[in-house]
């Protein structure tokens, strides 16, 4: 039988330990870690953090299915139409690219659409609000300021972005 890539998901802040684990079982993983300058009071340092907060991707059988799921700190498969969705290798790969570009990524869980109404949550422009014109890749949005009529473009990263769904967002009493 074919190995496949899954998604496992993690006891938050487990994901390196949840690694360990399975690669001393034998088990094919992957733990997608970005480098990030982080800051104390007292120092600054360079440190590894996980791309994908409380996920580990791991490529096995069907039959390692309940080994992997018994092992400490792993949670449970992400499931995609009833079954654990399986991650074509090409995508993995992709991904291990990525990171080795050393480019800085960032994730976003919010499904930003056009016509969205939209307030940047931090950065520079932390409290504007308006509506999503386009989204240009994943850094260069439009965002039209009713206040001002004009569309403004700017590279905002969307995760710096929130979609403003009910009447406590919108600032409208």
């Amino acid at each position: 039988m074919a190995s496949n890539w899954y998604a496992l998901y993690t006891k938050p802040r487990a994901e390196k330990k949840v690694l360990d684990r399975l690669l001393e079982q034998g088990i094919e993983a992957y733990l997608p870690l970005q480098k990030r300058l982080r800051q104390w009071k007292d120092r600054k340092k360079w440190v590894e953090i996980p791309l994908i907060n409380s996920y580990v991707f791991v490529k096995i059988e069907y039959k390692d299915y309940l080994n992997v799921l018994n092992t400490v700190g792993a949670v449970r498969f992400i499931f995609f139409l009833g079954k654990a969705a399986t991650i074509p290798e090409w995508q993995i790969n992709s991904l291990k690219q990525l990171l080795e570009s050393e480019k800085e990524i960032e994730i976003s869980t919010e499904n930003f659409k056009q016509g969205n109404r939209v307030r940047v949550i931090s950065g520079v422009l932390i409290g504007l609000e308006g509506e999503l014109i386009s989204i240009k890749g994943n850094k260069k949005v439009i965002v039209r300021i009713d206040q001002v009529g004009y569309s403004i473009s700017v590279n905002i990263p969307l995760t710096e972005l929130k979609v403003l769904k009910n009447k406590e967002d919108l600032n409208i009493y």
